[in-house]
């Protein structure tokens, strides 16, 4: 079952068309990753997938919605969820507390009720505490849920991003290049949690540089160059493409 479809995507800004005629499927429960290099139009491609931008024409749909101009709160309440390229934890709230903010689409409480504090509100919030300790727990660093974010080591405050975006509790999972700034180990223990959310029946789009990460976890891989789809296949065929290998090492093998 395909649970992302983008059909003949564009977007240009002023001269430049940074993605052109991009189609793509993603099926339920998979893995898929999206790579490419420097300017390739990834991430302007992760941005009108989740809301950030409007394409200038194209369809996507989710599921059977049609999502391309809806707002990125919008296509959040029906089951999407994103990570960022450079990380946005807020600075002053604990590692539990940036997570519980990512319930905010199950959430009831709106601001009077939380102004007053009624007592329905102390239970929701209880409950998105309680959820919010179980992703921790999950993702291995439930010890960590009363430091302030800013106290953290960059691998682990990659984690709770990534902790952020499941409290969603999305069907597909955007992530922008989680591995980032990662040494060896840290980029090993991210591959293995990504690999963990797929097991839960959670949908993975990823864009990544790390090539051994994503040739080890990907279901399948789809390649930009320009702006423009190149390939898109399995990880084996994907090595072994000799567009792929000209577009990377500018020449083929």
């Amino acid at each position: 079952m395909v649970i992302l479809a983008v059909r003949d995507l564009n977007k240009s800004f002023g001269g430049l068309q940074a993605v052109k005629d991009v189609s793509f499927t993603v099926t339920t429960g998979s893995i898929k990753a999206l790579i490419g290099p420097n300017g390739a139009g990834k991430t302007t491609l992760f941005n009108l997938i989740s809301g950030v931008l409007s394409p200038d024409s194209g369809t996507i749909f989710f599921g059977d919605m049609q999502i391309e101009r809806m707002k990125p709160f919008q296509i959040a309440e029906k089951g999407m969820s994103r990570t960022f390229q450079h990380i946005r934890l807020f600075p002053n709230m604990t590692a539990i507390e940036n997570i519980m903010i990512g319930r905010h689409t199950h959430s009831r409480a709106g601001f009077i009720a939380g102004m007053f504090s009624l007592p329905w509100t102390w239970k929701e919030e209880s409950r998105i505490r309680s959820r919010s300790r179980e992703i921790l727990d999950f993702l291995g660093i439930s010890g960590l849920a009363d430091s302030e974010s800013t106290s953290l080591a960059y691998g682990q405050q990659r984690i709770i991003e990534l902790g952020r975006a499941l409290a969603c509790e999305p069907k597909l999972l955007l992530l922008d290049e989680p591995a980032a700034g990662l040494n060896m180990k840290e980029t090993a223990e991210m591959a293995n949690l990504i690999t963990k959310v797929k097991d839960l029946g959670i949908t993975v789009l990823i864009v990544e540089h790390d090539m051994s990460l994503v040739m080890n976890i990907s279901d399948e891989v789809i390649v930009l160059s320009y702006g423009q789809k190149i390939a898109d296949d399995v990880p084996l065929a994907i090595q072994k493409n000799t567009e792929v290998i000209r577009v990377y090492l500018g020449e083929e093998e």
